[in-house]
């Protein structure tokens, strides 16, 4: 106890001011704070100081994979993943600090991983094949894993996980798959038991459990009307989360909610299908559902509620989710009074509302269009919005009900015909990229840059007021923040699917690490080794 009340108050305090500050420093989480704005405090990069950026170093991770990482960077120490790896690098030389491989048998032919949480000395993660894991931050000793799904019918858990008060945040993917729901948990982080479950769709009898039930939504009753047979399925997530925490006892987990499936077949799913392509705010300490935000109505496009939304107050004082979603929209969503205040188109929208059939139909964005797993970002320098997106269209057939119907559990089950479930996108040269600034009060486009490439990677916007941002040719951007001009750009050697972070160095010096070389089964990218490319100026 505390003899010296005043004293130990000053010391508390002192304590958070130097934490705040280190915090500061670092690129924490995934979305760099919990609530996902991305927004970051170094200021010695500026648009007539950034021709002076170049590299500084890079760490070669060896091996080719779907690199989608976001860097985190706290005390000079930069951590990545992959789908076998967990990475720690030195965050100013790039060298190896250590590298934790897991061997396994992934449930899919992704293989991705998008990130970690690092909390209390720990570094948490997910695999493919539906496991949390977590490791000693400063040697990368594996401390537990536990399971959180069903890797036999494709469920994985490749978001990357956040961490608050002792909890880490995680759900399950899969849900294109067969009778595959959409679930989040929160974790132990000393433990790894499991604090709670929450299904995102309606739970059955029989659905397997992987901890202690949340307390269970109300459903709307207009909800699915599936026929005897045909399983509720939809509604997992696969990038990442946000978090408001009023307190140090009371957070709001923010919850992107995936597609319904079959993806393409509405009719073999008659109802509104909750929670699927849904913003869904539950409470971080009981998994309760506390609000459900709504954004793509009886979706047959794969349209998912796919990135995590960034949470922040405006200018104008109001508390606002903006969240980029795959339909090629963001939306400004006022949290106080649950209301959407505006959308704003980010791609190219075409043919989106036409019903689909036995005959070939072309709608944009396609089933890899719009905003990934990579969402919106927001300054308070300039009270703009930042988001980027896919302009990439896809045409897409029905299958016979009857063929949709009788896929097997666990399979792909988009309800298309043809040899690629997700449908038969345009030819790779007619894909192209954005980068969209929005006034977050009027919700009006104040800038647009149209890029070569589509654009996957992060979105970070600075106080220097350069936004810094990255395509899939590996081209690295820094853009002038009030008006979309490239004031410097640089190619990495590959595509850029991951987190672009900004951080300064143990000598105090801004760098800004981008993860590169992103090879993957579904995307057309140069065939590279993954990288971490640092940039500076000295």
């Amino acid at each position: 106890m505390c003899k010296f009340p005043l004293s130990c108050l000053l010391w508390v305090c002192a304590a958070a001011a130097m934490g705040a500050a280190a915090q500061d420093k670092d690129w924490p989480s995934y979305n760099r704070t919990l609530a996902g704005d991305r927004y970051a405090p170094q200021s010695e990069v500026s648009p007539t100081t950034a021709r002076r950026l170049h590299e500084v170093c890079r760490f070669d991770l060896g091996r080719q994979t779907s690199f989608q990482s976001g860097p985190v960077v706290i005390a000079d120490t930069l951590f990545v993943s992959t789908d076998f790896d967990t990475i720690a690098i030195d965050a100013t030389h790039c060298t190896l600090k250590w590298r934790a491989t897991e061997k396994y048998t992934p449930a899919g032919p992704l293989n991705v991983n998008r990130g970690v949480a690092v909390a209390a000395g720990r570094v948490f993660r997910g695999t493919q094949d539906a496991r949390v894991l977590a490791y000693e931050a400063a040697t990368g000793k594996r401390l537990w894993a536990v399971s959180i799904g069903n890797p036999v019918q494709g469920e994985t858990v490749p978001s990357a996980l956040i961490a608050w008060q002792g909890l880490v945040f995680a759900g399950n993917a899969g849900g294109d798959n067969k009778g595959v729901k959409g679930r989040m948990y929160a974790l132990d982080a000393a433990t790894g038991r499991v604090v709670w479950e929450q299904y995102l769709v309606p739970r059955a009898p029989g659905d397997s459990s992987y901890g202690p039930p949340a307390p269970p939504p109300r459903m709307p009753a207009d909800g699915w009307g599936n026929a005897p047979g045909v399983p509720i399925t939809g509604a997992a997530t696969w990038t990442s989360y946000a978090l408001d925490a009023a307190s140090a006892t009371d957070a709001t987990v923010y919850v992107p909610g995936g597609n319904p499936a079959p993806d393409f077949a509405r009719d073999v799913r008659p109802g509104t299908n909750p929670f699927t392509d849904t913003l869904i705010a539950l409470d971080a300490r009981t998994g309760a559902i506390k609000a459900t935000y709504p954004l793509v109505e009886r979706d047959f496009h794969d349209y998912d509620v796919s990135s995590a939304p960034a949470l922040f107050t405006t200018r104008a004082g109001v508390k606002m989710a903006a969240e980029a979603i795959k339909n090629g929209h963001v939306y400004g969503i006022d949290l106080k009074r649950g209301k959407q205040l505006w959308s704003v188109a980010t791609t190219t929208i075409s043919n989106a509302s036409t019903p689909l059939s036995d005959k070939p139909t072309r709608f944009c964005p396609g089933t890899q269009g719009g905003t990934e797993w990579n969402g919106a970002a927001y300054s308070p320098r300039t009270n703009y919005v930042y988001v980027g997106a896919v302009d990439w269209c896809v045409t897409v057939k029905l299958a016979p009900e009857d063929a949709t119907k009788a896929t097997p559990p666990g399979q792909p089950w988009s309800g298309a015909a043809g040899n690629n479930p997700f449908g038969d996108l345009d030819p790779p040269a007619q894909s192209s990229g954005w980068i969209t600034a929005i006034d977050a009060d009027k919700g009006t486009v104040t800038w647009k840059r149209h890029l070569p490439s589509p654009v996957l990677g992060g979105i970070t916007p600075t106080a220097g007021g350069v936004v810094f941002a990255a395509d899939m040719a590996g081209n690295v951007y820094a853009l002038d923040d009030a008006s979309g001009n490239s004031v410097w750009q640089a190619k990495a050697g590959g595509a850029v699917g991951g987190g672009i972070v900004s951080y300064s160095n143990s000598q105090g010096k801004q760098r800004v690490a981008v993860a590169a070389g992103m090879v993957s089964p579904i995307w057309p990218t140069d065939k590279v080794n993954a990288a971490v490319i640092v940039y500076g100026m000295d």
